[in-house]
C-alpha cells in the first residue's frame, strides 16, 4: 500500500494538473495603462511579435525608418499615428501553450480616461505602466506621475482582480538596478497606503524586448519570472455566484415554433448578473414585484440549458411557468439559496451613495439632473450632494463643490422612481451605471454603487 506522503504527493499532482487544465481553457482578459507615452502600445506589440502573433506582411506595414515600430501595430486610427498616441481602446488576441490572452490597449492620455475606464470595467488584470525616464529615479522617495496613480486606482475602484506594476523603458536610464529600486519602492508605498494588492512588480524593457517574453536572468537584481510568464497564471474574474441571482433582462422574444413545447411562451434574454438560475426556481420581477417559477432556461442557440442551470457571466433565455408582464430594463431576482450567503438586502433604493469617475467636460454640480442607465434601465438621477473628491496625490478626501472630469469622488443620487441595485462590491453589474447628460447624450460618469449597512442607517 503506498504511504501518506506518496498519496499526498499524488494529491497535490492532481490538484496542480486541474488548476494547468483550467487556467489553459479560460482566456485571460487584461489592459495595458498607465501615463501617455510610458510605452503600452510597444509592449502590446512586444507581446505579439515575440509570441509569433502577428503575419509577416502587417509586420512589413509598420516598418519606420528601416526599424519596426511595434506600437504601430495597436495603433490603428489615422489620428493615433499621426500624433503617436492611444486615443481609443484597441483589442488584440493572442495565444501561448498554456493560455489565451485578450488585450485591451487603454489611452494614457488624460482626455481619455473614459476609455480606460470602459476597458476596465472587464478586466482580469491590469498593467499599469511606468516610464522610467520620467521620473526622478536618483531620488529615494520619487514622485509618481498623477495619471499612474488615477489608472491603479481605478482599476481598483472598478474590481480589476490582478494588477501588475510594469516599470518600462529601463535600458534608458544609466543605473536600472538604482532606477529599478527607488521606483519599486514609491510603487509600494503608494500601494499600500491606497490598500491595493499588487501581484507583481516587473521591471522590463519593451523596445528590446528584455523581461517580456524571455527573462533577462538578474537584470536590476530581479529574479522573477518574465512578465508573459507571470500573465500565464493570473486568475480571471470569478463570476458573482454568492447572493442572490440577478437577471437582467435585454430583449423579449416570442417564440413562434408549433414544434416546440413552449408555443406561444415567451423569452426573457438576458445576462445573469450573479448567483445561478435553475429551473423551478421562483423568482420576483422588478419593479413589478410579480412571482412565477421559471419553467426553462434556454443557451444562446436556443437549446435548452445543460443541467437546466444558469450561473453568473452567461447570457440565457429564461421562460416562466405563467405569463408575466416583463419589459427590457426588468430584473429577475431568485433569493439566494444559502440565507447566510446573502451579501446585501434585496429591495428598491431611490436615494444611493456612490463612487463615481467623472468623464465629462462639463462638472458635475449638485442639483443637476442626468438619465442613469442601470443593467438596460433607464431612469433620471438628480445629484443631491457632492459628499467629497479623492487626492490623487495625497489619496485623502477632500470638500469639493464639483468634479471636474477625471476627478473621482463620492456623490448621493436620486432617482425619479426606485431602483433595485447591489453595491459594487458584491457585483459588477448590479452595482454599477453610468450617468448620460441629457442635452448632449454623451456618458458623463462611471457610477459605483454603495449600499453598505452604514450607508442605509445614514438614510433611514
Amino acid at each position: 500500500m503506498p504511504n501518506s506522503s506518496t498519496s499526498t504527493s499524488t494529491s497535490t499532482a492532481s490538484a496542480l494538473s486541474v488548476q494547468a487544465q483550467a487556467l489553459t481553457q479560460s482566456a485571460l482578459k487584461f489592459i495595458t495603462c498607465g501615463s501617455v507615452d510610458d510605452g503600452k502600445s510597444t509592449l502590446i506589440g512586444r507581446l505579439l511579435v515575440d509570441t509569433q502573433a502577428v503575419l509577416q506582411d502587417h509586420l512589413a506595414g509598420v516598418q519606420r525608418l528601416g526599424q519596426t515600430d511595434l506600437a504601430l501595430l495597436t495603433d490603428g486610427l489615422s489620428a493615433e499615428r499621426e500624433q503617436g498616441i492611444t486615443i481609443d481602446v484597441a483589442y488584440r488576441y493572442f495565444s501561448t501553450e498554456r493560455r489565451k490572452f485578450i488585450i485591451g490597449d487603454a489611452p494614457g492620455h488624460e482626455q481619455y480616461t473614459r476609455n480606460m475606464v470602459t476597458a476596465a470595467s472587464s478586466a482580469d488584470a491590469a498593467l499599469v505602466l511606468v516610464d522610467a525616464t520620467k521620473l526622478d529615479w536618483e531620488r529615494a522617495n520619487l514622485e509618481l506621475l498623477a495619471q499612474t496613480r488615477r489608472h491603479t486606482l481605478l482599476a481598483t475602484l472598478l474590481r480589476v482582480p490582478s494588477v501588475v506594476f510594469v516599470i518600462n523603458k529601463l535600458d534608458a536610464v544609466d543605473n536600472p538596478t538604482l532606477a529599478f529600486k527607488h521606483i519599486g519602492d514609491a510603487l509600494s508605498k503608494f500601494a499600500q497606503k491606497a490598500n491595493i494588492h499588487v501581484h507583481a512588480t516587473v521591471p522590463i524593457s519593451a523596445l528590446k524586448g528584455w523581461n517580456v517574453v524571455e527573462s533577462k536572468h538578474h537584470w536590476c537584481g530581479y529574479t522573477g519570472e518574465s512578465l508573459l510568464s507571470i500573465l500565464e497564471l493570473l486568475p480571471t474574474t470569478p463570476p458573482d455566484l454568492a447572493g442572490a441571482t440577478w437577471v437582467c433582462v435585454q430583449w423579449v422574444e416570442k417564440q413562434h415554433d408549433s414544434a416546440r413545447t413552449d408555443q406561444g411562451r415567451r423569452v426573457f434574454w438576458g445576462r445573469v448578473a450573479s448567483g445561478a438560475l435553475k429551473v423551478g426556481d421562483e423568482i420576483e420581477v422588478h419593479p413589478s414585484q410579480q412571482r412565477a417559477r421559471v419553467a426553462q432556461i434556454l443557451n444562446a442557440t436556443r437549446q435548452t440549458q445543460d443541467e437546466q442551470l444558469g450561473q453568473a457571466g452567461q447570457s440565457v433565455g429564461v421562460i416562466l411557468e405563467r405569463e408575466v408582464d416583463v419589459s427590457r430594463g426588468d430584473w429577475l431576482i431568485a433569493s439566494a439559496r444559502d440565507p447566510q450567503a446573502l451579501l446585501a438586502p434585496i429591495k428598491a433604493s431611490q436615494s444611493i451613495q456612490a463612487t463615481v469617475a467623472w468623464m465629462d467636460t462639463e462638472p458635475l454640480v449638485k442639483g443637476r439632473t442626468y438619465w442613469a442607465l442601470h443593467g438596460h434601465q433607464w431612469v433620471k438621477a438628480q445629484v443631491t450632494d457632492i459628499l467629497h473628491a479623492i487626492d490623487i496625490l495625497t489619496l485623502e478626501p477632500h470638500p469639493i463643490e464639483s468634479l471636474k472630469m477625471n476627478a473621482i469622488g463620492r456623490v448621493e443620487l436620486k432617482f425619479k422612481e426606485p431602483i433595485m441595485a447591489q453595491s459594487f462590491q458584491d457585483c459588477r453589474l448590479a452595482g454599477s451605471m453610468i450617468l448620460v447628460d441629457t442635452a448632449t447624450h454623451q456618458t458623463a460618469g462611471a457610477v459605483l454603487i454603495d449600499l453598505s449597512p452604514t450607508r442605509e442607517a445614514a438614510l433611514s
